[in-house]
């Protein structure tokens, strides 16, 4: 009977957990919403701009600062933090590079939390994930060395050639790392950053005439990128203090 009890109470707990989560997230669906209803012209940057486009990540950040707390600004919700710098000083374009460096800091925050405790997994990874980590790295060298004569064409061929390099390094490292933890949402979430910040530096360096909706697709997929990271790492951690929770009812 002290195990069906407890069952029950497990399940009862993830449950409640789901529905506060949910309730956590408003301010993002919120936030997002308003952002795409307003859609401020690109031509209009103004400190109103950066404001309504970062607002759904820095609600995202207090969410994970408000489950994990102060610890994860060394981690997820630091990149959170950082990721709404990004996307203020992008409203600019004359503030693209710094935009792209504060992003750059996020994605090293990233992988510096999916190497944590709460996200060692338990088990070898199977051959699926090899592949996985093969098709990352691929995918983002042929993207790079696609990017490479357009970037040598910019305005600043020896800034933007070395710094996109860098920043294409470590966001697929933060996405190998997510891919590690064998988390579905984490997992996801990096693939989906890659492919937004793919999608973005096609149309910013001329690669591809400007889609007529590239900027919502860039966006959308933004913002469904920091969502799932956000939701992931709120999960491990719940899912870690479960555990503990577990251990302790059997001891």
């Amino acid at each position: 009977m002290d195990i069906l009890d407890t069952d029950a109470y497990d399940r009862r707990q993830r449950r409640n957990t789901s529905c506060v989560l949910f309730v956590c997230l408003l301010p993002f669906f919120a936030t997002a919403a308003l952002y795409f209803y307003l859609w401020i012209p690109e031509s209009a940057p103004s400190l109103l701009a950066a404001g309504v486009k970062s607002a759904p990540v820095l609600s995202l950040a207090l969410m994970v600062l408000s489950y994990n707390g102060g610890t994860s600004l060394l981690g997820v919700a630091g990149g959170l933090l950082l990721s709404a710098g990004g996307d203020s000083c992008l409203i600019w374009p004359g503030l693209f590079l710094h935009g792209m460096g504060c992003f750059a800091l996020a994605h090293l925050l990233y992988s510096l939390s999916f190497l944590s405790s709460r996200y060692t997994p338990h088990s070898y990874p199977s051959s699926g994930v090899y592949i996985l980590y093969l098709l990352q790295w691929g995918i983002t060298g042929a993207a790079y060395v696609y990017l490479l004569p357009f970037l040598q064409k910019s305005p600043e061929p020896n800034v933007f050639v070395p710094a996109v390099g860098a920043y294409a390094f470590l966001i697929v490292v933060m996405a190998t790392l997510g891919a590690r933890t064998r988390r579905p949402l984490v997992m996801l979430g990096g693939l989906v950053f890659m492919a937004s910040d793919l999608t973005l530096a096609l149309q910013h360096f001329k690669v591809i005439e400007s889609l007529e909706y590239g900027r919502h697709i860039v966006m959308a997929t933004y913002y469904l990128a920091q969502l799932l990271i956000a939701v992931g790492d709120v999960k491990a951690t719940l899912a870690e203090e479960s555990s503990e929770f577990s251990k302790w009812k059997r001891s």
